[in-house]
C-alpha cells in the first residue's frame, strides 16, 4: 500500500473564487531506484538473441521495396518473356535447388524422442529407515565402533529420507553377497522396470530393435543384456549392448550409444536398461573409503523407450537434443578416484577417494564449458567471452569468474543425485534456486541414490513436480 502511495501525485485545481478539486494522478515510477539487474539482463538476452531478425529483416524488405519500386511494367513484361524462352533452365534449376534441399534433408539427424520411461517400485518389506540401516549394520557383527560412528556420520549427512530401499540379499542375517543373490536382485529390478515400461507404452518386446543394459558393479555371463532377450523371447537380430564399470555416468553413455544405432536404424524403437546391484557391491570391512557407498546407494533401477518413428512424436514426453561427454580417464588423479579394490583383509568393495569431490568439479567444469556453446543463447556466449578477455588483458587473476545463466538455456534442471554436498555445491555454483533442484533433492531423499539410474529418477520426480503424474 505504502507502495502504490508513492506512485501517486495530487494537484489542486480552482473551479472559481470558492471552489476547487483535487486531481489525483499516477506518477511515472523512478527507474533509476527501482529497476532490477536482472530484468536489464533479461531484456539484453532478449535484445542479442533476436538481433539477427531485428536488423536484417528490416534491410531485407528496403531493399527489395527499393528494387521493386524501380521496375516497371514494361520491364516485368520483359522478365516473363525472358523466362518463357528459358523453361529449360528453369526446369533444370529447380531441381538442382530440389536436390539440394531434399540432400540437406536428409543428412540432418534423426528426431529421437523419448517416449516413456519407468522406475522400480520397490516392495514393501525392502524398505529401510536410516536408524534401521544402522542397526542392521551392527547386528551383521562385521563393522567394528569406528566404523559404525563413520557411516552414522556419512547416514547424517546423506540427505537420504525414511523410505529408501535395500536387496533382500543384504536384508538378510548374515548378509548373503552371492552371484545368485546378484541375479535375483538385477532380475527383479530389471524385469519390473521393463514390465511396467511396457504396460504403459502398449509396446510388445519383439518390436524393440535396440537394448542396452548398464550396470557397473555387476557383469554375469550369460550378460544382463541376455537375461532380458532370454525372459522376454526378443527378435534374433536385436541390437543389444552391455556396458559395465562406468559409474554413475553409465546412464548418459547408455542414452548416447541408443542414440547413435537409433541414427543409423530408421523406424526403430530402443530400451535403455539403466541400474545398479547392491548386493555385489555390498562391503563388510573396516576401511573408512569403501564405507560411503553401504550409506549411499539404494536398490533402484529405470527403463528407457527410445524411437525414432514420426509416429510417436504426439504421445513422446521429451526430445533428444543435446549430449555431451567429458572423459577424465587420461588423469591418474580422476582415474583412482572411484576404484574397485579388495583391502587388508580380501573384502571387496568400492574405494572413493579423498580428490573425489575436486576431480568431479573439474570434470563438471570442462562439461559444462564444452556444452555452453550449443545451448546458451548469444547473449550469454558473448557476456562470457567479455569476461575472459578483460581477465586476460587486465591480467586480474583474483577476477571472478563469470558464470553463464544456464536458466536462459533450460527452465528445468535434473542434476545427478550424487549426494546432498555434491547438489549444493552445484546449486551455489550455476545459481539456482531451490525449485531447481527440488527434482533432485526428492530423488535422493526418497528412493535415494542408485548410481547411473538416478537421472530418470530424477525426471520421475520432475514429472510429479511439474505435470502431477502418480509415483509411489
Amino acid at each position: 500500500m505504502v507502495k502504490e502511495e508513492s506512485l501517486l501525485d495530487t494537484e489542486i485545481v480552482p473551479n472559481g473564487s470558492m471552489s476547487f478539486s483535487v486531481r489525483v494522478r499516477r506518477r511515472l515510477p523512478d527507474f533509476l531506484q527501482s529497476v532490477n539487474l536482472k530484468y536489464v539482463k533479461l531484456g539484453y538476452h532478449y535484445l542479442i538473441s533476436h538481433a539477427i531478425y531485428l536488423f536484417t529483416i528490416p534491410v531485407l524488405i528496403a531493399a527489395f521495396s527499393a528494387e521493386v519500386g524501380t521496375l516497371s511494367r514494361h520491364d516485368l513484361w520483359q522478365l516473363w518473356e525472358h523466362l518463357e524462352f528459358n523453361l529449360v533452365s528453369l526446369i533444370v534449376c529447380s531441381g538442382v535447388v530440389v536436390f539440394v534441399a531434399t540432400l540437406y534433408i536428409m543428412s540432418k539427424p534423426r528426431p529421437v524422442y523419448l517416449v516413456d520411461f519407468a522406475c522400480f517400485k520397490p516392495p514393501q518389506e525392502l524398505q529401510l529407515t536410516r536408524r534401521g540401516f544402522l542397526q542392521h549394520a551392527e547386528e551383521t557383527g562385521k563393522f567394528n565402533e569406528q566404523s559404525m560412528e563413520c557411516m552414522k556420520r556419512a547416514m547424517e549427512r546423506s540427505g537420504l529420507g525414511e523410505e529408501t530401499s535395500m536387496s533382500r540379499s543384504v536384508l538378510a542375517t548374515p548378509p548373503s553377497i552371492s552371484m545368485k543373490e546378484g541375479r535375483a536382485e538385477a532380475e527383479l529390478v530389471m524385469f519390473s522396470v521393463l514390465d511396467e515400461l511396457f504396460e504403459k507404452t502398449k509396446v510388445r518386446p519383439k518390436d524393440v530393435s535396440i537394448l542396452v543394459v548398464n550396470c557397473s558393479l555387476f557383469n554375469p555371463t550369460p550378460s544382463l543384456s541376455a537375461m532380458i532377450i532370454n525372459h522376454y523371447k526378443m527378435r534374433g537380430n536385436i541390437l543389444s549392448f552391455n556396458l559395465g564399470g562406468m559409474g554413475c555416468s553409465a546412464g548418459v553413455i547408455a542414452l548416447d550409444l541408443a542414440n547413435d544405432m537409433l541414427q543409423a536404424h530408421g523406424g526403430s524403437y530402443a530400451v535403455v536398461v539403466s541400474t545398479e546391484n547392491i548386493t555385489m557391491s555390498w562391503y563388510m570391512g573396516n576401511k573408512e573409503s569403501m564405507l560411503l557407498p553401504n550409506c549411499v546407494f539404494r536398490l533402484g533401477g529405470a527403463a528407457i523407450l527410445l524411437s525414432n518413428k514420426s509416429s510417436e512424436i504426439r504421445r513422446a514426453k521429451y526430445e533428444l537434443k543435446t549430449i555431451v561427454r567429458t572423459h577424465k580417464g587420461a588423469d591418474v588423479r580422476s582415474f583412482k578416484s572411484i576404484y574397485q579394490e579388495e583391502d587388508e583383509n580380501m573384502q571387496k568393495g568400492l574405494s572413493l577417494s579423498q580428490d573425489l569431490a575436486e576431480v568431479a568439479g573439474d570434470a563438471l567444469k570442462t562439461n559444462i564449458t564444452t556444452m555452453g556453446p550449443l545451448v546458451l543463447p548469444l547473449s550469454e556466449q558473448l557476456l562470457f567471452l567479455g569476461a575472459l578477455l578483460c581477465k586476460r588483458v587486465f591480467n586480474k587473476k583474483e577476477m571472478k569468474p563469470y558464470i553463464p545463466d544456464f536458466k536462459l538455456a533450460f527452465e528445468h534442471f535434473c542434476i545427478h543425485a550424487a549426494g546432498r554436498q555434491v547438489l549444493d555445491e552445484l546449486q551455489k555454483n550455476l545459481e539456482l534456486s531451490d525449485k531447481h533442484l527440488e527434482p533432485s533433492r526428492m530423488t535422493l531423499h526418497r528412493p535415494g541414490s542408485f548410481s547411473s539410474a538416478s537421472s530418470p529418477g530424477v525426471v520421475a520426480c520432475f514429472d510429479i513436480l511439474f505435470y502431477d503424474l502418480a509415483f509411489v
